[in-house]
């Protein structure tokens, strides 16, 4: 049995639907298919974004994407927020006006995992953050991490076509979150950071995509010292990760990893 705190909604029947198939054989086959659904992201009175999610943490999606994006500093910027289901709408209302009811123009965040958009000089906002240099982490601790996550019932597993990422202690992984693009499933993470006020200079971040300069920006933000992938690297993201003394850790299966930044966080076994 897993110690998840939150773990995927492999049981919530309102993420997925069946639909008939044909096999390699000609054979009908209904089979699961996630189910995605617009979600109309406000800050007070602007509309910002339109967002293709799994909709099973909206509150989370909107604090973190907004949090990401450098709109919001914390959750003492939040006034109120009010999720209309009916109407595939979330409005986050500030104690304060914002400056990015101006600037803005509507954008359309699509599942596609090239389309996440990023708002404002981020790599100007990340410069002034510094990253744990204190943690440490093992080869057998990596190889945990990954063979619990990767064993865990999911979403993936089920339908395919998503995404997941997972807030780890350094022993154990404890939250899990999915959707349909993995910028989606990172941003719910932050906003779970910053709703429930979770330290992060001692945690990992997993993730099932590909390590993006967008992937690596989030985690830089949300302060996580030591970042994994089952998947690669792009030449950028080893740049910023490099700059910032990150730990990005790719290709991690089995046994076998890839470390390109902040190597010395590894404890070699």
């Amino acid at each position: 049995m897993s110690d998840f705190i939150i773990k995927p909604s492999v049981d919530n029947k309102s993420l997925f639907k069946f639909k008939k198939s044909f096999d390699e054989k000609g054979k009908i086959v209904n089979i699961p298919i996630i189910i995605e659904k617009p979600l109309t992201l406000y800050l007070n009175n602007q509309e910002i974004v339109t967002m293709m999610t799994i909709n099973d943490y909206p509150e989370y999606l909107a604090i973190g994407y907004l949090y990401n994006q450098g709109m919001l500093k914390g959750i003492s910027d939040i006034k109120k927020i009010e999720y209309h289901s009916d109407l595939k709408t979330i409005v986050v209302r500030t104690n304060s006006k914002t400056n990015f009811e101006k600037k803005l123009k509507k954008k359309i965040n699509t599942s596609g995992c090239a389309q996440g958009t990023v708002f404002g000089d981020l790599i100007s906002e990340i410069n002034q953050i510094k990253l744990d240099t204190k943690i440490k982490i093992n080869h057998s601790q990596i190889m945990h991490l990954s063979k619990i996550i990767n064993m865990e019932p999911s979403l993936y597993l089920k339908v395919g076509a998503i995404h997941g990422c997972v807030l780890c202690d350094i022993n154990k992984p404890q939250y899990y979150f999915e959707d349909v693009g993995r910028h989606n499933a990172v941003d719910k993470i932050a906003g779970l950071i910053i709703k429930n006020n979770i330290p992060t200079n001692d945690k990992v971040f997993y993730t099932t995509g590909r390590l993006t300069s967008e992937m690596v920006i989030k985690c830089i933000k949300m302060e996580i010292p030591i970042l994994i992938s089952r998947s690669g690297f792009t030449t950028w993201a080893v740049e910023i990760a490099k700059k910032k003394k990150l730990t990005m850790i790719g290709r991690a299966r089995g046994k076998r990893f890839n470390i390109l930044s902040g190597e010395f966080r590894l404890n070699y076994e």
